[in-house]
């Protein structure tokens, strides 16, 4: 008989999820270079459309989670992902959405609305990764689903960077265009606490906390390939 390994109580285990940022794409040398100041116009903009891809892709990611969740609080709660992104109007009140305050950044950094929506600009291997996520989103248990989210536990602190040195170091970004990453400071850091919450819940035994790694790293590879397709294309400047 084999004997598995003590499952992780709540604290363990969070902070064996936590340990993962350690390979989150903030440590990426694309990334790194963007936050430093030292990209060009040319290798924002580049992330920028490219990016977008990811953007559009995150609700329909969101939308397979909850056509896959039986549980109708679960899906209450994470119908708002969907609304936060393509934005809504709902008993009078509106919200344009991320995607749209996506494309008012890239005509900060001086991109066309119609280049970045026909994404001419987004990269074979980019469009793989992400494609690649989604796919995992729809033929996953949920929970599974759920748990590849959980990469925004590291999002806050990459959104504040990048409002704490955009406008240092990239004076010709009009600031208007980084009202995404500040809405989703808050936005994410309510989000982690329902993936947070799912996963701690679902995932009880030891080995479905080890299957929740491996998923958590899954996601943050997909990131990370992200940032070496871009890096191939527009370089890293040192």
């Amino acid at each position: 008989m084999t004997h598995h390994p003590v499952a992780w109580n709540r604290i363990e285990f969070e902070a064996q999820l936590r340990e993962r940022g350690r390979s989150y794409h903030i440590h990426h040398p694309f990334n790194v270079m963007l936050n430093t100041g030292k990209a060009t116009p040319e290798q924002i903009r580049g992330w920028v459309a490219n990016r977008f891809y990811y953007q559009i892709a995150i609700p329909i990611k969101d939308a397979a989670v909850m056509s896959n969740c039986p549980d109708r609080d679960v899906r209450r709660g994470w119908v708002q992902r969907i609304l936060d992104h393509d934005g809504f109007e709902l008993g009078g009140v509106k919200d344009e959405g991320g995607i749209e305050a996506w494309l008012r950044l890239a005509q900060a950094v001086g991109l066309t609305r119609e280049e970045v929506l026909d994404q001419r600009h987004v990269i074979p291997a980019l469009r793989f990764a992400v494609d690649a996520y989604v796919n995992f989103a729809r033929r996953s248990p949920w929970q599974e689903a759920v748990c590849s989210s959980l990469t925004e536990l590291f999002a806050p602190e990459i959104h504040k960077q990048r409002l704490a040195t955009w406008p240092e170091h990239y004076g010709w970004i009009d600031q208007a265009g980084l009202a995404y990453f500040r809405n989703r400071v808050s936005q994410a850091r309510r989000d982690v606490e329902q993936g947070l919450a799912i996963t701690l819940d679902h995932f009880t035994t030891r080995p479905l906390q080890e299957r929740a790694l491996e998923v958590l790293q899954f996601k943050l590879d997909i990131l990370w390939a992200m940032n070496d397709a871009m890096a191939l294309k527009y370089g890293v400047s040192e």
